[in-house]
This record gives structure tokens, C-alpha cells and sequence, in this order.
């Protein structure tokens, strides 16, 4: 929660704190990125670090890490029986696994929707912070209203919660209901069966287990006591029979701190003995495998009307290079300091659920800012320089001469010129004859985009006067090469053509 806390605008252009630590030490955002990327990155080091942890240790991170998991153990409210009930899903979780990874192997990476600290980011992300920040902005404001003059006592108070504990602008999110449902269905299988998603579902505690059997460390006994049994009650994993399944254990050490007889230790065994198979089942695996090859062609499909507004983050250059390093984390999501980065519903099919677009009707990407890149844990939004950064081309901006007040009105307008941060602007305006709507001529300033040194901030559609939609819209290109900046003094009017032009 500190780490979540942190990732926000605080004032300061540069996050100096790993916040971004839990995706880079996750060996499945690891697995999906080296299968569908097929390259290192030494971003996850942690990521390999864990997963040798857990080959010695055994599938302790659920047990002792994991902040979906411990979200699990607080919402136990009563103490009850481990094996009141068990959920019949068998071997769903390594089929549901290998279908991930083999559709990461033919570059459809899907693995960071259903990723555990992924699902609780993105709930704390898009619905819980937003509600916390309305709920204590709107509540002190009606406190303001009662106590009247007496409120200026406690401004100190709100300025410390504001400061270090909300978030910096409010924001509204599409699939906000969605990502809490998603986290709400997760506890609510935690009241039919104790740690029910870890068991049977989580993705990441399937791959931790099955790295975890080959651990050293084991339970001793590795059966149940026969005048005893107690340890099946204390245990939020899973018993096969009268032993503990050794991939499931969580080293929670639950039975050694509950044994009435001090009967129980872990310590290491060299042998695999009640380890269970390495391997699933034969159909379960092809069946995984299957599932994920039945992945990769719906999930590539896009609505053609869709991508020509899908602007990606600054320096993404190539899509599905971005594609397959997303982990649908929503970091950058939620540091983004002007909103304008919100979580894609269909404008990149399946394959983009959850990944960050740039909305320029609801906020921009300010020209200095590069928060995204420095949260980002695989580099799939890279991590710039602030005069790197500037040069990276989102889209390029384009006038709807039917809609923008100088084509459609006759009416000077120049503050989408105003806002462009450009140095040389990228809009600019000349003096035009025009026609207006009463049959007089007039001047009037007539604005344009140099394509050339437009990055597609989209600065100029969201400051546009016009109510819904924009005089000027930024659309998606494919060729994101940077801005030149060399060329950009080239670039400027010829005085001669346009007097009126002051290249000062």
C-alpha cells in the first residue's frame, strides 16, 4: 500500500522508489514477457531472483508476500474449517496457465490480466483511490459548510491528507466496475473456500507451486500424525488425502505453530517423495495448449474505426512490440499528471484489453512530464529523458474544418496555436480572406499543423472551446519516428509569404 501510495505526483518530476517492484519481481510477468518478447531485459533480475527463492524454498511468496493473498487472510472474518469445502475445478489451473503461456509463446501476452497483484492494482487503481480522493475532497467540503469560520483550524489536516495521501486530480475510469467486480469475485470465493483462488485459479501461484516441488524444504512428518489430524484444519492450502501436496504448500508454517505435540518442522528432504507429478495431465496440457492457440487469432482482431484513435503512451513506437511487454498494470494509468492515459476497452481487440491509450478529450500528455516511463515495470512505455521524450510522436493532430470555429464560423480562434507546446508550434495561423456567414469578406486567422514537428500531445484537442467534440483531433500514425529538432527553425513561414507572421 505504501508503494501504491507513492506512485502518484507528489510534486516532484522524478519517482526515485522501486514502486514498480512486485510486477518486476513476479516470475509470471517474467514467463509471459521472455515467451511472447523472446528477448532479457534486466528489469526483472528480481523476477529470476524469486523464482531461484522458490526453487530452495519452496511457494513461499503466497504465503508470506503476495498482497492479494493477504487480502485474503484479512477478510477472514470467522475461523472455520479448511475442508468444510472444496471447489471441484481438479486441474483448471495449470490448464488455465498453459493457455497463457502458449498464447505468449505466439506473441499474444494475456497473462498480466489475470496476474493477482495486476487485478488488485487495477481495483485500487480505478475505483477504491478515485473513491477514497471524491469521497474525503467532497466530505471536507461539507465540513467547510458546517463549522464556518472555524474551518481554517483544520486546513492543516486536509493539506497532510492531500499531500501524502490522496490522489493528486480525481478521475473517472472505464472499467473501474469491471476491475472490482473481478477483485470482489475473488474474495467472495475466500467465503465458500479458504484461499479458494489460490488454490485453484491464480496463475501465479500455479507456476510458484510448480517450482516449488522442487524445493529441498519439506514438512516433517510428511503425513498426518494418526492420533492427531489437527494440521488439516490449520492448513489455507491444500491436502491430497493424508499428506500435504508439497507444490501447494505456502510455508504459512501454519501446522508447526499449531501442533498441540511440537511434532512438525520444515527442514531438507532429498527425495520427492509425496511431491506429486511434475506434469499435469496429458489432456489437461494439450488442452491448455490448445485454449492458447485458440487465442491468437480473435484476439488480434481490431475494428479498423477504432485503432485510428488508439494513441499510445510517449516512446511507444511499435504496437505489438508493446503489446507483448504490457503487464495491464495500470501504473502508468495512475500516475499520469494531466488523465490522459485510461485503460482500452476494444480499440486494440482482446490482444489490448487493459493496456494504456491516450484519451486528448479528457487530458493531455504534458511536454515535460515522463512519469509513465519511469513506472513502467518491462519498459514497454521506456523510461525517457525529459528532451527525449518531447520528440517522441504520439499521432498527429488534424482540423475538422466542419467543426473548427475559422472554417465552419468564419470566427477567429486561436487557442489551440496558444496551447501547443512546441517551441516552433506546431499550429500556427495566417490571415486568409474569407467568406462569412453574411456574405462579407473578412480576415480572418486560418490555423494549420506543421505535421513535421507535431508530436500529438493532444494539448490542442482537449483546450478546444468547442463543447463535445473538438475542432481538432489527434489520430493515430503508424510511423512514430521523432521529431527532428534540428529541422524544426526550417520549418518556419516564409516572412515574405506571411508578413504577419512574427517568427520571434
Amino acid at each position: 500500500m505504501a508503494l501504491f501510495v507513492m506512485t502518484e505526483y507528489r510534486g516532484q518530476d522524478q519517482i526515485n522508489v522501486a514502486v514498480n517492484s512486485f510486477f518486476r519481481s513476479n516470475p509470471l510477468v517474467l514467463a509471459g514477457y521472455l515467451l511472447a518478447v523472446k528477448s532479457w531485459t534486466w528489469l526483472l533480475l528480481p523476477a529470476v531472483l524469486m523464482a531461484v527463492a522458490t526453487l530452495l524454498l519452496g511457494r513461499f511468496f503466497c504465503g508470506w508476500i503476495c498482497p492479494l493473498g493477504t487480502l485474503l487472510d484479512l477478510m477472514r472474518f470467522k475461523k472455520k474449517s479448511t475442508t468444510a469445502f472444496r471447489l471441484p475445478l481438479g486441474n483448471f489451473k495449470f490448464w488455465l496457465l498453459t493457455a497463457l503461456l502458449t498464447a505468449s509463446f505466439f506473441n499474444i501476452n494475456l497473462v498480466g490480466l489475470l496476474d493477482p497483484i495486476a487485478i488488485l492494482l487495477r481495483a485500487l487503481t480505478f475505483f477504491f483511490y478515485p473513491l477514497l480522493g471524491l469521497g474525503v475532497r467532497e466530505g471536507w467540503v461539507e465540513l467547510y459548510h458546517l463549522i464556518g469560520e472555524k474551518r481554517d483550524s483544520l486546513a492543516p489536516a486536509y493539506g497532510l491528507l492531500r499531500d501524502h495521501l490522496l490522489p493528486f486530480r480525481n478521475t473517472i475510469y472505464p472499467l473501474a466496475l469491471f476491475s472490482t467486480l473481478i477483485l470482489s469475485g475473488i474474495v467472495f470465493l475466500e467465503r465458500v473456500e479458504t484461499r479458494a483462488w489460490c488454490r485453484h485459479l491464480c496463475p501465479l501461484g500455479t507456476l510458484l507451486g510448480w517450482l516449488g516441488m522442487f524445493s529441498p524444504f519439506r514438512r516433517v512428518p510428511a503425513e498426518l500424525c494418526a492420533d492427531c489430524g489437527q494440521c488439516r484444519e490449520l492448513c489455507p492450502s491444500l491436502f491430497e488425502q493424508e499428506a500435504p501436496a508439497v507444490g501447494e504448500c505456502f510455508r504459512c508454517l501454519s501446522c508447526e505453530r499449531g501442533c498441540p505435540d511440537s511434532r512438525v518442522s520444515f527442514r531438507p528432504v532429498l527425495q520427492l517423495k509425496n511431491a506429486g507429478p511434475l506434469i499435469p495431465e496429458r489432456r489437461v496440457l494439450l488442452g491448455g495448449i490448445a485454449t492458447g492457440l485458440l487465442l491468437v487469432v480473435p484476439a488480434r482482431f481490431r475494428f479498423p474505426e477504432s485503432e485510428t484513435r488508439l494513441l499510445r503512451p510517449p516512446g511507444v513506437r511499435d504496437e505489438n512490440e508493446f503489446l507483448k511487454k504490457c503487464v495491464r498494470c495500470g501504473e502508468c494509468m495512475k500516475v499520469c499528471l494531466k488523465n490522459a492515459l485510461y485503460p482500452a476497452t476494444w480499440q486494440s481487440g482482446i490482444e489490448g484489453f487493459y493496456t494504456p491509450v491516450v484519451i486528448p478529450r479528457l487530458g493531455y500528455c504534458e511536454y515535460n512530464c515522463t512519469l509513465c516511463g519511469q513506472v513502467c515495470p518491462t519498459a514497454a512505455i521506456p523510461d525517457l529523458s525529459v528532451e527525449n521524450k518531447q520528440c517522441e510522436v504520439l499521432g498527429k493532430a488534424v482540423f475538422d474544418k466542419n467543426h473548427c470555429l475559422p472554417f465552419a464560423k468564419k470566427i477567429d480562434c486561436i487557442v489551440c496555436e496558444e496551447h501547443c507546446p512546441i517551441p516552433d508550434k506546431a499550429i500556427r495561423s495566417r490571415e486568409v480572406m474569407m467568406t462569412g456567414p453574411d456574405g462579407a469578406e473578412r480576415i480572418v486567422k486560418e490555423p494549420y499543423v506543421v505535421e513535421d514537428i507535431c508530436n500529438g500531445c493532444g494539448i490542442c484537442e482537449n483546450v478546444c472551446p468547442l463543447e463535445t467534440k473538438a475542432g481538432i483531433q489527434v489520430f493515430a500514425v503508424r510511423n512514430r519516428t521523432p521529431i527532428v529538432r534540428s529541422t524544426a527553425r526550417k520549418l518556419l513561414p516564409d516572412k515574405s509569404e506571411y508578413p504577419e507572421y512574427d517568427t520571434r
